[in-house]
């Protein structure tokens, strides 16, 4: 390998570094999850204020439920009496813009956060 290699592998390296640090830094601290319910928010949690982990059960009026976990930063759902469990599956969110879709029960759990910049991290 010769200098002039080296020392560009050592650029793109420093520009990765410094692009990683870039994004990261245009995150908001503050993270909610939206419990949706027929599209009607049910309930609102901030997840960036949870000190000790709890769950929280949503039946949707015709012996379906699901049971939601929350933890600081995260939510997930753990348990379902829908027959594809694709909502259990999905496992843990936590950046804005992911959801938990549960379809028969018309459950959604979303997270939704303020940006720190306009600057749109999914192109439309």
């Amino acid at each position: 390998m010769k200098k002039g290699d080296f020392i560009l592998i050592v650029l793109i390296a420093v520009l990765a570094a410094g692009s990683w640090l870039y994004i990261n830094s245009l995150k908001s601290d503050q993270v909610v999850a939206q419990v949706l319910q027929d599209g009607v928010v049910i309930q609102e949690i901030d997840l960036s204020t949870v000190e000790k982990p709890f769950q929280v059960r949503v039946e949707d009026g015709q012996g379906g439920y699901n049971i939601i976990a929350v933890e600081r930063g995260r939510v997930r759902v753990i348990e379902a009496n829908c027959p594809e469990q694709v909502d259990v599956l999905q496992g843990w969110i936590s950046e804005p813009h992911q959801s938990l879709v549960c379809l028969p029960h018309r459950l959604v759990v979303k997270i939704v956060g303020q940006e720190k910049s306009d600057v749109d991290g999914i192109v439309r």
